[in-house]
């Protein structure tokens, strides 16, 4: 299915001023760490990071954050004297590009220094998805006279998170024409051991030298060039941490002592072998609308450069390994975003993401506790320990005199079902019955126990209700009875005490083990039961429509077409409180409640429902979670023009930076969505005892689509073209 268009990211400008947002686009990755697409030389105001998966360290007011690991991507040109910058002399040619199909970074540049000596240099970078401990850089450099050429390449210890500092020294050292660094976090306690290797291959007179510089091993390099000459410089950075081995120090010494002389062409063919294998699962083909179908090959990318292969105790952030965004906390995205993309490609990635809620369980149990609850309450952020990592407290983004009160961690609870409802998706599509039963029934019922302890009795009106909650939509908080977190509520309950039946007849051992532990009893069970019956719910017998929250419809009512034209949010325009009071949507809740129970919606009610909701959402400057759902419901409602504009908004959302704020980091909780909106909308793809099916609904510009899954262990490809009179054809 591979073909050879759409794989390649270019970008032909070199801009300081968009160079964050430009950072955050050229980030690489391998599962193990991402490194932001920060240029080799330094510019101001870069943001220069590399985050690994789990290496965690508290900090001031958002408790914890992933660490900025040491820069592995510094290297240091004096070309016959200068130091090189685009910054300085003449840009003649610049092209960067980023190969989707393995991951390279490619920089070619044509410069010419202020003493006006001319230059070819190109730069390229992999992170090995082969041996993800291992960073690969290559630079080529031919001049135009006859010059020196120096080259630097510092390990600095002294990184840091937007200026706050993680890392403390244990020590140093150099091995040849390679230098080591031996760090750990201040808090955690994680240490962290890196290694570069530098070669230079080319010119004559070639000298080697090191300075011993504190927390910043520097290996310097000189040689002779001659005008027309290239040569070459190989730098292969190695890191390991206390996660994966009791000697990181070591562990990086070792690893590039094995390595032969000339490493680059060994380590790329295995590293471009490893990525083939990747896009053969799960590369999805779109004729006749390049611009989308590179957009959902960048979407793919990013989410499969953050998934963790070896590691099943750490998940993918809001921003995966591409920002500061969030911190690195992991939310909702990751199970109902991100999830069902590896679940129906590369379960075994899946199964990962899902047993990181597994041990964190505790964590969600220490929450529930601290909240007056019995069972397991997940975070709404959660990072290492699976405890509530949510800020409390925020500066005001105007007044930095001002804080600003974040409710979410308190009482945005519907991410305990929706972490359910993954395992639950994960178990259908995969026959999983060794997760179900090992990890997945001890979370469904430790899940439930919330629930029914979190719901309060109403005596007036004969139900069981959740007050004073924040659904998905969070321009409104405070709320009660909000729809998508009571219905996912009851069907979290009702669904547990399914798993538990299923699991005593399948392993009847196990599920006496879990009564035990848990001290569940028959009285508890029919507790559940009945609260999952009662849960209150309000739908208008005569339009369908489904009320948001109690009192949504007697919110001030606005119309969005009377703002326009706009650059900001709603709740920038009108301010937190001016947006919670009125009826405009950050994301409709009743629209993703449609997506994730479809049961629960006939075709009337699932029409009128999203084009309602569809008129009150503020689809540019809100959430990015919602455009691709709405994508799929408008496919779903025969509405397909109207679902790619929603579609595009998700696919550019950082490759055109439609929201103004991909220098955050990549979006991928929408690049998971974009997967599922192809899939699930244009794809129509649906499930039943037979099987997947597909119900095409392509865009009419749309000539070919085509997909693969992988379901109950075996793979379907599916080839879906529009007809020549602008039908469907499986």
């Amino acid at each position: 299915m591979l073909n050879e268009r759409n794989w390649i990211v270019t970008e032909k400008h070199f801009d300081l001023k968009r160079q964050n947002h430009a950072e955050t686009i050229f980030t690489i990755g391998n599962g193990y760490l991402g490194t932001r697409g920060a240029h080799e030389e330094r510019y101001p105001g870069e943001e220069r990071t590399t985050f690994i998966h789990g290496v965690f360290d508290d900090v001031p007011i958002v408790f914890t954050e992933l660490v900025n690991a040491p820069d592995w991507l510094d290297l240091t040109l004096l070309l016959g004297g200068e130091l090189f910058s685009l910054s300085e002399g003449e840009i003649l040619t610049y092209q960067r590009q980023l190969d989707l199909r393995n991951g390279l970074l490619t920089r070619s540049v044509e410069w010419r220094s202020p003493r006006g000596v001319r230059w070819q240099l190109t730069f390229e970078r992999f992170a090995s998805l082969a041996n993800p401990h291992l960073l690969c850089q290559r630079v080529r450099a031919t001049a135009f006279e006859n010059v020196t050429l120096e080259v630097r390449s510092t390990l600095s210890g002294e990184t840091d998170n937007l200026n706050y500092k993680h890392w403390d020294w244990l020590g140093q050292g150099f091995q040849r024409n390679s230098a080591w660094l031996h760090l750990r976090t201040r808090s955690s306690g994680i240490e962290l051991g890196v290694a570069a290797r530098l070669s230079v291959n080319g010119g004559g007179n070639l000298q080697q030298t090191g300075w011993d510089t504190r927390n910043a091993p520097t290996l310097v390099t000189t040689t002779e060039m001659k005008s027309g000459e290239a040569v070459e410089i190989e730098k292969i950075t190695a890191f390991y941490t206390s996660r994966e081995t009791n000697d990181p120090q070591g562990a990086v010494r070792r690893a590039l002592e094995t390595l032969p002389k000339r490493a680059w062409e060994g380590l790329w063919e295995s590293h471009a072998r490893a990525w083939q294998r990747e896009w053969e699962a799960c590369d999805v083909l779109i004729e006749g609308d390049d611009h989308a179908h590179l957009a959902v090959r960048f979407s793919l990318f990013q989410l499969l450069a953050a998934a963790p292969r070896q590691d099943e105790r750490v998940s993918i952030g809001a921003k995966a390994l591409s920002g500061y965004g969030y911190r690195g906390h992991v939310f909702w995205d990751t199970e109902i975003f991100m999830l069902p993309f590896f679940t129906y490609t590369r379960p075994e990635v899946a199964r990962n993401l899902l047993s990181y809620r597994y041990h964190t369980l505790e964590g969600a149990r220490k929450k529930a506790r601290e909240n007056g609850y019995k069972g397991a309450q997940f975070a709404w952020e959660s990072a290492s320990t699976g405890e509530e990592v949510t800020p409390t407290w925020v500066p005001h983004p105007t007044d930095r005199t001002k804080l600003i009160r974040i409710w979410t961690g308190d009482i945005q609870i519907h991410i305990s079902a929706d972490v359910c409802y993954a395992i639950w998706q994960y178990w259908q599509a995969t026959g999983d019955d060794d997760f179900m039963i090992h990890r997945g029934a001890e979370i469904f019922l430790e899940v439930a126990r919330f629930w029914a302890s979190r719901a309060e009795w109403n005596a007036e009106n004969g139900s069981y209700e959740f007050t004073d909650v924040i659904g998905p939509d969070e321009y409104h908080d405070h709320v009660d009875n909000n729809a998508y977190t009571n219905a996912l509520a009851r069907w979290q309950l009702l669904t547990a005490l399914k798993v538990l039946a299923w699991l005593e007849g399948r392993n009847p051992d196990k599920a006496a083990e879990l009564r035990r532990l848990l001290e569940l009893d028959e009285n508890e069970l029919n507790r559940w039961r009945e609260i999952g019956e009662k849960i209150y719910w309000k739908q208008d017998a005569a339009s369908g429509l489904i009320e948001q929250f109690e009192g949504y419809f007697q919110r001030r009512q606005i119309d969005l077409r009377s703002l326009e034209p706009r650059m900001q949010s709603i709740q920038s325009l009108l301010g937190i409180e001016g947006a919670n009071d009125a009826n405009i949507l950050k994301q409709p809740d009743v629209v993703m409640l449609a997506y994730v129970l479809p049961e629960l919606f006939d075709e009337n009610s699932l029409r009128a429902n999203y084009e309602y909701y569809n008129a009150r959402t503020d689809h540019t400057f809100g959430s990015s979670l919602g455009p691709a759902i709405h994508a799929i419901i408008a496919c779903r409602i025969g509405k397909p023009d109207e679902a790619y504009e929603h579609f595009m908004r998700a696919a550019l959302a950082d490759l055109e930076d439609v929201r103004g704020n991909a220098h955050d980091g990549i979006h991928a909780a929408s690049a998971g969505g974009i997967w599922q909106a192809v899939v699930f909308g244009f794809g129509g793809l649906r499930f039943d005892p037979e099987g997947p099916k597909p119900f095409p609904g392509l865009p009419r510009h749309w000539k070919r689509l085509v997909f693969r899954i992988k379901y109950r262990g075996q793979f379907y490809e599916y080839d879906l073209r529009n007809s020549p009179a602008g039908g469907d054809e499986g």
